[in-house]
Parts: structure tokens; sequence; C-alpha cells
């Protein structure tokens, strides 16, 4: 059997390689071609999403700094500013979870700090497999105590995320990671080795062998039988390391020791050295004798390809060097001059007097291949949604609405979050298990709101009103709140792009974010795009999540999602007719994913969204939450459960079909739509809420008290649940299936 070539073995393309050649006018040496080869890898060189994200929105008053750096930052006012990331840990975490998602946290952390700012929370967007198989349950146990190891460690809240179960991340679980940062305008550091003679300087931990090739050989590739010899290719983390670099970094930042700062995450030296010098059009010579290794004999390419954790690499002018290196000594932290910024352009590796590498910077970095595959419309996607009578209804609704509140993608994540130091910092205005999270910003009034939301369900049957979706949920969630959305960060996680149904899906699912983030003045600040999220030829749901911010002009005037008093007045807030298409209720009653989902109404959500934070600023809301997973009645047992009381609603005028009729009763309670807010207001603020709700629609549909949730359609009562009931469904459901009980 012919052996392969070594450009083959480290991912590359006969083509790629081909063109490597005539870039350099010669064949590659390995150290260059191991370079290469994760520089035009997917996961660092962005070879089929690159074109299509140049359409999204990135501008705005608000935007300091938009994609292109280690994080997007964004202007709050008064001199204040928001650094934001998310990205992906989704094949790491597949092969080693705890790992996997630990260091998943630390490479977000670092993106933060890198950008002068000091990390003030996390979120972690989560996809599994069903918990009724043994192996999802380890790999749900195993990140989640690896976010909560990191995070605590480091005493960075985890205040938010979500978690979703299907079928369809068996394979490949799906690990986001998101992490926020404040920072003064004047503290805001680039990734930029720019100044002839400055000296690049490597802090933090010693080089190993872990995690050599994990962006080129395991987040580049799909998944298949020899997915686990490919676990030492997973980092491993040291939280108590990254807090020392993260002050280090800060101390020297305060200190105005830095050019420029950048973390080191995939693709080691190579991605960092050749990105500082392409940010600040210049070139860089390294040593790599000088490079502190914790394992003898390595490799020269292994030193460069390294994905060894918890390291950085600052460029500072020679008469900084010595304050440096004197601020990592105090930190306890290794750190060596082990290169200088020239003008050449070039990133030129040496080893003592011998230069074993000598590459185009441009090349490595903004000349990668990009490639454009002829999209082709999966079958199971569908231009009608599926007929109301498509199923049959149910003999009895009140066991429906408690076996949805009992189902993994509804039940409460209080068995997750409580893992979490989600009160470390102190800065807690809303807790965990809301609609969004809300952190003070101390010695200010005002505040921030974060949520993440994703839904490849959705997606899967349409992907572009799917990502709609999925902007406009994030969106509607941070305004439930009282919070403006002002941006998201978003991570694009996809099968093989190669394939012409998941470039489709791909294509599809950004152009509708584009539209959402348009309409909603909610411009790209930068992200991540997780590729070859496919085991044995099998793909993910399409899945863009969406990690958005909201600024809070007054932290003491937010709104819950609980019912809070006895007596109020209960309104159903917007517009759209509910379906069966992609709902949870159909997944979990009736086993079936399938149809076409309902399409947002941007417009009108754009208005229903900003009467609600109109309405929560002047204290006309008691408590609102959004329709989402479950339907109508989902959303009104959690208002419920939240509360501690129940309610008596009436649905008589809940249908605004064409012919004047509803939809049938299952539907109308379970069926899904975005679009719709349930809120609550005293009697005495009805009058005054409608006259400002304009055209947005205004129902009233019941008042809350009493311990039960009943809910009626024109007299006839279609359920009555004990508030105590649906609680006990909801609250311990999570915790009993991983118990497996």
């Amino acid at each position: 059997m012919t052996a392969k070539p070594a450009y083959e073995l480290l991912g590359l393309k006969a083509r790629e390689y081909d063109d490597i050649c005539a870039r350099l006018g010669r064949e590659p040496n390995y150290v260059e071609l191991a370079i290469f080869s994760l520089m035009w890898s997917e996961h660092c060189g962005y070879k089929h999403s690159r074109p299509l994200l140049k359409g999204l929105p990135v501008g705005g008053d608000c935007i300091l700094q938009g994609p292109g750096e280690n994080a997007g930052i964004i202007d709050i006012g008064n001199g204040l500013a928001i650094a934001m990331k998310i990205e992906s840990h989704n094949h790491p975490s597949a092969i080693e979870p705890f790992q996997g998602a630990a260091t998943g946290i630390g490479g977000i952390v670092r993106d933060i700090f890198a950008m002068g700012a000091r990390p003030i929370a996390c979120l972690d967007p989560l996809h599994f497999g069903s918990l009724e198989k043994a192996r999802q349950k380890f790999l749900l146990d195993g990140v989640v105590a690896g976010v909560a190891a990191y995070g605590n460690c480091m005493g960075i809240p985890t205040i938010g995320g979500e978690i979703h179960f299907e079928d369809a991340y068996e394979g490949n679980c799906l690990v986001n990671v998101m992490c926020v940062g404040q920072v003064e305008h004047d503290g805001i550091l680039k990734a930029s080795a720019h100044g002839e003679g400055n000296l690049i300087i490597l802090f933090g931990s010693t080089t190993g062998r872990d995690g050599i090739g994990g962006a080129s050989i395991l987040a580049s590739a799909e998944f298949d039988e020899s997915a686990g010899e490919k676990r030492p290719t997973v980092q491993v983390g040291d939280p108590f390391t990254e807090k020392k670099l993260l002050e280090a970094s800060l101390e020297m930042r305060d200190r105005g020791l830095l050019v420029g700062l950048q973390d080191l995450g995939a693709g080691g030296l190579s991605s960092s050295a050749s990105e500082m010098a392409s940010k600040g059009g210049s070139g860089i010579d390294m040593d790599i004798a000088r490079v502190p290794l914790r394992e003898a004999g390595m490799e020269p390419f292994e030193i460069m390809i390294s994905e060894s954790q918890e390291r950085m690499l600052a460029c500072v002018t020679p008469g900084n060097e010595a304050a440096a290196l004197a601020v990592c000594a105090k930190w306890d932290l290794d750190a060596t001059v082990i290169g200088k910024v020239t003008d050449t352009g070039r990133l030129r590796i040496f080893r003592g007097e011998e230069m074993i590498g000598d590459m185009p910077v441009a090349a490595l970095v903004d000349e990668a291949p990009t490639y454009l595959v002829e999209p082709v419309r999966p079958r199971h996607e569908v231009d009608e949604p599926l007929a109301e009578d498509h199923y049959p209804p149910p003999e009895d609704p009140a066991a429906v609405l408690l076996k949805l509140l009992a189902s993994p993608n509804i039940c409460s994540r209080r068995w997750v979050y409580q893992q979490y130091d989600h009160m470390v910092q102190t800065n807690n205005a809303l807790w965990p298990g809301g609609e969004a999270a809300v952190l003070r910003l101390k010695g200010r009034r005002d505040g921030v709101a974060l949520v993440t939301d994703g839904n490849g369900r959705r997606c899967y049957l349409d992907p572009r009103r799917g990502a709609r979706a999925v902007v406009a949920e994030a969106a509607r969630n941070l305004s439930c709140t009282g919070a403006r959305p002002v941006a998201i960060t978003n991570c694009l996680n996809f099968g093989n792009p190669e394939k012409g149904g998941i470039y489709h899906q791909f294509k599809e699912a950004v152009e509708g974010m584009t539209e959402a983030c348009e309409a909603l003045e909610t411009p790209v600040t930068g992200g991540n795009v997780s590729f070859y999220n496919e085991s044995f030829g099998k793909a993910i749901y399409p899945n863009p999540v969406v990690g958005m911010l909201g600024v809070v002009d007054d932290v003491d005037r937010i709104a819950r999602h609980g019912f809070a008093g006895d007596g109020d007045v209960i309104l159903l807030l917007g517009s759209g007719r509910p379906a069966v298409d992609g709902s949870e209720y159909q997944l979990r009653i009736h086993g079936e994913v399938a149809g076409r989902i309902p399409d947002v109404d941007l417009e009108l959500e754009k208005k229903l969204q900003a009467l609600v934070r109109e309405a929560i600023r002047e204290g006309m809301i008691i408590s609102v939450h959004d329709v989402s997973d479950g339907g109508l009645a989902c959303c009104l047992a959690e208002s419920a459960i939240e509360g501690g009381r129940g309610a008596v609603v009436e649905l008589d005028d809940a249908g605004d079909g064409a012919d004047g009729s509803g939809p049938r009763a299952d539907i109308m309670l379970f069926g899904e739509t975005p679009g719709l807010v349930v809120a609550t207001v005293a009697g005495d603020d009805l009058e005054r809420l409608r006259q400002m709700a304009g055209d947005v629609p205004l129902r009233v549909i019941g008042r809350t008290g009493g311990e039960r949730l009943v809910i009626k359609s024109g007299g006839r009562e279609l359920l009555s649940v004990p508030v105590s009931d649906a609680a006990a469904s909801w609250e311990n459901a999570l915790e009993k299936m991983m118990q497996g009980t």
C-alpha cells in the first residue's frame, strides 16, 4: 500500500500543496509544511466560510472593535466598553469532555484579556445526544465538570447558557463557550506586532506536546472509527496558571509596557506570531531554541504547532523588556524573549543561528485558499407547513404539559448551573434560570444583560428562517429583562462544508442571520465557525448559536418571568399562529421532526421588543416571559412555577387565522411561533399599556392567582394542573435523567 504524502497526513490537499510550493518558490520543509497545514486549515483559515461571512453587518455607532481581533469591543458609555467573544471546543470535548470543555473556557478567557479587558462572566451553550444513552450522560457530566473546574478556579462566574438534547448530536456534541469582560476605552489592547526592532516575549506555561495538530487534524475533519486516536490532540488546562497569566497581562497593560498582546490558542506559536505580524504589517524572526519546554527532545515543528495552554505572546519595546519580564517573575510565570519584529513581512524560524523556516506572513494569514461549493437543498426542507390535522389530538393535554415540562430541553437547568460559582464577583442582578443574565457594573446604575440562543432543530427544517428566529429570540430574551440589544457574537456549528447540502445550510443560515441583525440593529462583533461536525457521515443539525449583549439603563428596573402577585392581568403581546412544525411538542409527543417552521416578522418583532422595554422602564410590566419551547402552555407554567402561584387563562381570541378560526386546541397550547410574549400588569395600568402598544397586538388572556394553572377555550377547560405538580415535573427532571431514575 502506498504511503500517504506528508501534506495529506497534515490535512492539506494536493492543490494546496502545489500552491504552497508556488508561493515559496520551492518545496517546503517539514516545519514550514506543518505551519501551513495549520494556517490553511478550516479552523484557522476559514476556507469555506470567509466569502459568506463578509456579508454580515459588522458596523455600528457602539462598535469599537469588530471582527478581526481576539474579541469584539462594544462601547456602553461613560468611557467603559465590553469585550465579548464566543467560540467552539466541540471536537476536543467529544474526545475528552472534561479537558475539552475546560480548555475551551481557558481559550475564550484569554481572548478577552488579550484585548485588555477583565473577564466578568462566561456562558456555555451546550448540545448533546439523548440522555437515555450512557455515553451522553458521560459527556454532559464531563463537560459541566470541566466548565465548572476552570471557571470556578479563575473566579469568573458562569451566569448563563443553554442545553439542548437531540439525537443529531450523539456523535458530535457541541460545546460553545462565551466570555465577556469590561475595559476602559484607553485600556484596549490589540494583537499587533509592529515597530521594527521591538521584542516578542513568550510568557505563561511551558510548551509540551499536548494539543499538537488540534486545529488541523482534530477540528478540521469529520470523526470516524479513528476518533479515539485523536485524544492526544486535546489540550490540557491549568486554571491557576491562567489566573496568574490574566493578572500579569493586565498589570503590564496598566504599566504601559505592551505594544501588542496575543494569546496562543489554535495553531500555537505559528498562528499567534503570524497573526500578530499580519496585523502589524510586519515580519517576525523567532528563535525556538529559547522556548521553555516541558518535554525533552521536542522537534522544531512540534514546538511551533503545540497548543499547550496558558501561554501568551507580548510585543514590547526594547526599553520595556526588563519590566515586562519582572512582572512575569512576580506572578511566577516563565517568560522569555524569543524573537523580534522585522520589516521583512516574513515569519522566519531559527534554531539558534540556523534558519529552519522562512514564509511570507501574507501567504500564511491573508491568502489561505477559499472555496465556494454549489449549494444543494436537502430533501427534508419543504415549502409548506404540516396540516394541523397531521397528528391526532391528545386525549389528556394536562399530561402532555407535565411531560413537556419534564423533557430535557425544557426542564430546569439548576443541576447544571449550581455546579458553577455563578455568584463570584457579586455582580448578579438577575440569577441564572431567567430570560437572560443581568450584571451590575460596580459604581454605576447601568448594567449589561447577556444571553445565548440556538435551535438546530428549527434550522434543520429551514436554516434561513431558523437563523432569523435565533437572533430574534436572543434579542427578545434581553428585551424581556428590560435590556436594549446592541450586538452579537456568533458560533456557527455545521457539518462538512464540502458537501452541497451542508454548504446550503450554512449559506442560508448566514443570510438569515444577516437579515435579522440588520433589522434589529445588532451588528456582529466576531465569532467562530465550526465545521466538520460529523460522525460516520452523519452531520449535526445546522446550529448557528448567538451570544447577544444588551444594555440596561437601570439595574433596579429589570423584569423577571415569574408571576409576582394575585389578581394581575395576563396579556399576550405580539402575533403569530403557533405551529407544530419543529416544536418540542412534535418531537416529544409525536416522535418526529418535520414540516416548515413559522417565519418571524422582524418589523413587528422590533416594535414588540421596544414596547416591552418601555413598559418595563415605566414600571408597568410586573412579569414577562417569551413564548418559546413548549409553546404558550409551557410558558405560562414556567411563570407559575417561578412565581409560586397559578392562573386562570381564557384563549377564546387566541387565533388569528384568515377565516377567523384559531388553531386546534393542542397546537394553541403547545405549538410554537416566534414573536409572542406573555406579560402581567396591574389592572390600573392596562388601558395605558393598550395606548402605548400602538399596532402591536395585545390580548387579555387571564389573571394570576390560585394554586392551579387552568387554561380554557370557549368556556371549555383544556387543562387544569396544580402548580405544585408542574413544579415537581420541571424542577428535578434533569438530575433524575442523569441518575437514571
